[in-house]
């Protein structure tokens, strides 16, 4: 009896329309707070603490550059597992975060929008979940100089 009423309830769930754990998920990211509309924004996401938040070097990488512009940005499906995001806004246009005496003069901005002290914060403090729904980082960009 326990088992019949076990395999209905599974049943029904399958049929509810929620995506299993294991099924690829979109992730986008809202970027707020870019001072000006020049450049590009550079985009980094990544899910190997070892790569973050420079994701050159990540063979699993998704890095592109996308207008300087607010609003919604479409990352596309990932699958189920921990990502964060790193975004530089690229001003100038040059493909890299320009700094003065180790100060970013451009824009950057994580998932989860973590404190920035001195340096990139941790791969785990700009972490977050993916698995069973879309995702949506809305990430605030911070400017030094």
């Amino acid at each position: 009896m326990i088992g019949r009423v076990a395999m209905a309830v599974i049943a029904l769930a399958g049929l509810s329309g929620a995506a299993p754990l294991s099924q690829p998920q979109s992730v986008s990211m809202a970027v707020e707070g870019l001072r000006s509309g020049k450049g590009q924004l550079l985009v980094c996401v990544t899910r190997m603490p070892e790569h973050f938040p420079d994701c050159t070097q990540d063979p699993d990488k998704r890095h592109f550059a996308v207008p300087a512009q607010g609003g919604a940005v479409a990352l596309g499906a990932m699958a189920p597992g921990h990502y964060a995001i790193a975004i530089i806004h690229d001003e100038n246009g040059n493909g890299k975060l320009d700094t003065f005496a180790g100060i970013p003069r451009e824009g950057v901005g994580f998932s989860r929008n973590p404190v920035l002290r001195f340096g990139a914060p941790s791969f785990r403090s700009a972490s977050f979940p993916v698995a069973g729904a879309p995702v949506e980082q809305d990430i605030k960009l911070k400017y030094f100089l």
